[in-house]
């Protein structure tokens, strides 16, 4: 039996690190194909280059191993159906259980290993990514110019919306438009051109932005408050409009430098614990605040009545409703002043419900930030035991199609595994705008292969085949000929 295992954990292993190896190597193609455009041709030599699509790897790990796990396990098992040796182990008193047992270990030791990887290694190599395409922004502005979006240059108050880039290194720009910043964060100016060209050399700090057929806008700062009433502004137009920016401080960045990030993805499962306590904790004391707030505004003074109120006390005498009716309450004051409490109560509300209306977007905001962490904090958990559950998947489903290559059994494997993929996008999608809850959010995809690993188990263990077609069949003729008596 020792050797008998050792065969079976040597096929799997093998298997294993070949589809590993093989689907790696697709997916790094894949993601350079996407990055391309932002990397390539942009002056970054090939150690930048190396270093980025390096801290994409254990990402890409996340979606790697599932399927790997599936694949070799249909290799394995469909290749010893197909050769016979699995009848061989059957007739040898070997059940399909027996058989796996070895690889029911070495999947467990790897769920755990892959729980370590999501909790400690992609965290990590998420941080190391985006602090590395922050500094590469900093010393190459035009990669930091992103099309159709607002970009912001550090150290120079400057966001810059471009709608095109073009030309050799994309140094040429359109349909430009720039807001500048005091030291305030105050934005004052807003510039708009056409066409636009960055224009730069190696010798050089600075960086000249010329801009082509624009306006001009800047609000002027006053010193008074009768001035300030009059909003005072400057307007201009121009043919060509240089900027110069001082690149001294930004190519003094050091590529390997860390900066800190705070998205779910950079955090393990305890910075992930910490930080949803906190957003609870603070959302609690929001919305206490703006209770406060709208009650005070309101006027309204909350009483708490007893649940057991004696009928002769002061709450049982009270009514449900102090005020009749709003035309007995108004008609003790004259019609103007009657006027002005409706007014003024008017005011209130419109103003409350502004106050509600913009915290409610706030509390939104910290919603969707609270379920972006709870989702990614439970598809750590997921992501191991998925690995156990496609084991189960994969191994019965190899030894009932009896197949082994990378033919039918890649076919199902992919097919099964796009389930699986694209289950986890919709639920994580619905999940993160709070349509579900984030555990269904991240555990749909692994429950729902729960059971077909169960299914398919049973079925290979008693010889069976997917589906019978015959007890189909016969289900039928029996509805049939019930139907005719």
């Amino acid at each position: 039996m020792r050797i008998l295992d050792r065969y079976i954990l040597t096929r799997f292993v093998y298997n294993f690190l070949s589809a590993f190896v093989i689907l790696m190597f697709i997916f790094i193609f894949q993601s350079i194909w996407l990055y391309i455009d932002n990397l390539a041709g942009k002056g970054l030599d090939l150690v930048i280059i190396g270093k980025f699509i390096f801290y994409l790897l254990p990402n890409l790990t996340e979606k790697v191993l599932p399927l790997t796990v599936l694949l070799s396990s249909i290799l394995t098992f469909g290749t010893f159906a197909e050769h016979y040796e699995f009848a061989a182990m059957k007739a040898s008193g070997i059940s399909l259980q027996r058989s796996m047992r070895t690889l029911i270990v070495l999947v467990s030791i790897l769920g755990l290993v892959t729980f370590y990887f999501a909790d400690r290694i992609i965290p990590a190599a998420e941080l190391k990514s985006y602090s590395l395409k922050k500094n590469i922004a900093k010393v190459k502005p035009a990669v930091a110019i992103a099309e159709g979006l607002f970009s912001e240059f550090e150290g120079t108050g400057m966001t810059i919306l471009v709608q095109e880039k073009y030309g050799e290194n994309d140094r040429y720009l359109r349909d430009v438009t720039i807001h500048k910043k005091t030291e305030n964060q105050i934005n004052t100016t807003v510039i708009k051109a056409k066409e636009g060209e960055l224009l730069s050399s190696e010798n050089s700090n600075l960086i000249k932005l010329v801009l082509k057929d624009g306006h001009y806008y800047e609000s002027l700062s006053v010193t008074t408050s009768k001035n300030h009433q009059k909003h005072p502004y400057a307007v201009s137009n121009f043919e060509t409009y240089t900027i110069n920016i001082d690149l001294t401080e930004l190519n003094m960045v050091d590529m390997d430098e860390q900066t800190e990030g705070n998205s779910d993805k950079m955090k393990n499962v305890i910075e992930l614990r910490r930080d949803m306590d906190s957003i609870t904790n603070n959302n609690a004391v929001i919305v206490a605040a703006l209770s406060k707030n709208i009650t005070e505004r309101m006027g309204i003074q909350l009483r708490t009545i007893p649940l057991e109120t004696p009928k002769d006390s002061a709450f049982a005498a009270m009514s449900l409703d102090s005020l009749p009716s709003i035309d007995n309450m108004l008609a003790k004051f004259t019609p103007v002043q009657g006027t002005q409490i409706i007014t003024e109560a008017i005011n209130t509300i419109t103003m409350s419900a502004l106050t509600i209306q913009t915290k409610r977007k706030e509390l939104m905001i910290r919603y969707k930030i609270y379920n972006m962490h709870a989702l990614s904090l439970h598809k750590k958990y997921a992501l191991a035991l998925s690995c156990i559950v496609l084991f189960f998947v994969g191994a019965p489903l190899g030894a009932i199609i009896r197949k082994g290559g990378l033919g039918l059994p890649m076919v199902i494997a992919i097919i099964l595994f796009l389930t699986y993929y694209f289950l986890g996008v919709f639920t994580y999608n619905y999940a993160k705008e709070g349509n579900i809850s984030p555990f269904f959010g991240a555990w749909i995809p692994t429950l729902v292969m729960l059971p077909l690993g169960i299914f398919l188990t049973k079925r290979a263990t008693e010889d069976k085949g997917m589906v019978q077609f015959g007890s189909i069949i016969d289900f039928f003729k029996n509805i049939f000929v019930r139907k005719r008596k």
